[in-house]
């Protein structure tokens, strides 16, 4: 099973952090097949990362 990377553990992270995150999710979805468990969690997860990167970086 496929981990989906959630609001809380994306948080505390930076901004090159989930860039970097988010280019390696990518990278992963492009090795998924359509229709599975595994390509879905993979889009769940650049779902919350880019929602993670559009909040405004602590101080």
């Amino acid at each position: 099973m496929c981990k989906i990377f959630t609001a809380l553990e994306l948080h505390n992270k930076s901004r090159n952090e989930l860039s970097a995150l988010f280019r390696t999710v990518t990278q992963e979805l492009n090795e998924t097949n359509p229709d599975t468990a595994k390509r879905r969690n993979r889009l769940a997860s650049l779902e919350n990362i880019s929602r993670a990167m559009l909040k405004p970086s602590q101080p």
